[in-house]
């Protein structure tokens, strides 16, 4: 997603495995879906690596020196290319619990409104 024009994921790194029977999908990926990903986000730097006897995994850097990896073993291509679309757009913030499900700057002096009031 970009942020004010601009796309916060800087390189995705797709490692994976030659040998290994759980990167068979992501080989099918770089074959087939990559090259048209790497063409239609020409801000997007696209790097591969070869790691032997690991599962396969996308890497993502952000802007905010933040990064998210997302383990694809035994995935299809298109779920593969679906993570790969979810890095993208993504801004690389952390995810942050909310405490309560009723978030505000300014709470009620009387309290929060509920369906139990007795009047």
């Amino acid at each position: 997603m970009a942020l004010r024009g601009v796309w916060q994921l800087k390189r995705l790194i797709v490692s994976y495995c030659d040998w290994g029977g759980s990167s068979r999908g992501i080989r099918a990926f770089m074959e087939s879906e990559l090259p048209t990903f790497k063409e239609k986000n020409p801000q997007l730097e696209v790097v591969t690596e070869l790691i032997r006897g690991q599962h396969p995994h996308l890497k993502g850097f952000y802007k905010n020196k933040n990064e998210r990896v997302v383990c694809v073993k035994n995935t299809t291509p298109e779920d593969i290319l679906l993570h790969a679309t979810r890095l993208r757009n993504a801004l690389g913030r952390k995810v942050v619990k909310l405490k309560t499900r009723h978030v505000t700057k300014h709470p009620s002096v009387q309290g929060t409104w509920t369906t139990d009031v007795n009047f």
